[in-house]
């Protein structure tokens, strides 16, 4: 039986749409799932509850990774699949991602990018970040990290950190991870540049931290370093036509790595209503 751990925080709007889409066309009993509401303040609970089959954890803080273990201490089976609650995964992709782990411990889905009604510069930086080799072979940025018995065996509890999907991706070779590019997980990019600089900030506050908390010993593998120059080799230099976008992405990420410095706190405080779904590293 398939797990599936959702956790949620204030995701009345969307999660019945990710719920229904699940459970669209599953076979009685296939699919175990699970959503944590943690520390909701709108109709999180109900609408989820309102769904048959669905196992409802309601935990009075706010906190993707207490939200993520208690799920992990409910879920019933393997294959286990970690879901953001804004993501649309249908039955089908999930089958997919099951039948990837029988030869890889790890497995996620392809990435697409919604910068419809965006402002110029949030579509700038999407236009380099998006095609940036690191969102091509990692676990992160699309919100649904599928892991098998054995993948799920390589780390207790989930950190007390932001980067759970870096986490994640530490945890495995590039070899091990497999991608399933028949389905996509649709992001949605910020509306707005500041809350684009926002995200930004929390995205490399985490980071920072998940970085740290390895060099202290406290994550017991290497996690990705970041390489700061792939956007110019790698995605501009073959693409001269992106050069406009690049003087975007460039301001963008200045302004972020600033504004994170005088934060102090590695950007909590210039991020707390934002939620990271993505990764730059």
């Amino acid at each position: 039986m398939t797990s599936i751990v959702i956790a949620a925080h204030n995701e009345a709007a969307v999660i019945g749409r990710c719920l229904d889409a699940l459970l669209s066309d599953a076979r009685p009993g296939e699919f175990d799932i699970t959503v944590v509401a943690n520390g909701c303040t709108d109709d999180t609970v109900a609408v989820a509850r309102s769904r048959p089959g669905v196992r409802v954890i309601d935990l009075a803080t706010a906190g993707k990774s207490p939200a993520l273990n208690a799920g992990d201490e409910a879920a019933a089976g393997f294959p286990r699949i970690y879901l953001d609650a804004d993501v649309v995964l249908t039955t089908a992709a999930v089958r997919s991602l099951t039948a990837a782990l029988e030869s890889a411990p790890a497995a996620t889905v392809g990435r697409e990018l919604d910068v419809s009604g965006r402002p110029l510069p949030v579509r700038a930086y999407y236009a380099i970040h998006g095609r940036m080799p690191v969102l091509r072979d990692g676990l992160f940025g699309r919100g649904v990290v599928a892991l098998s018995e054995t993948g799920r065996a390589r780390f207790g509890r989930f950190p007390d950190l932001v980067a759970d999907d870096l986490f994640l991706d530490s945890q495995f070779a590039r070899e091990e991870k497999a991608h399933v590019t028949a389905y996509t997980s649709k992001v949605a990019t910020p509306r707005r540049t500041g809350d684009l600089i926002r995200r930004l900030v929390r995205v490399r506050g985490g980071n920072a931290a998940m970085r740290a908390a390895a060099a202290r010993g406290e994550v017991a593998v290497p996690v990705r370093s970041a390489d700061r120059s792939s956007w110019l080799r790698d995605v501009v230099l073959p693409r001269p036509w992106l050069a406009p976008a690049a003087l975007c992405y460039v301001a963008i990420t200045v302004l972020a790595a600033v504004a994170a410095k005088r934060a102090g706190d590695g950007g909590a405080a210039w991020g707390r209503d934002e939620s990271s779904r993505q990764s730059d590293s």
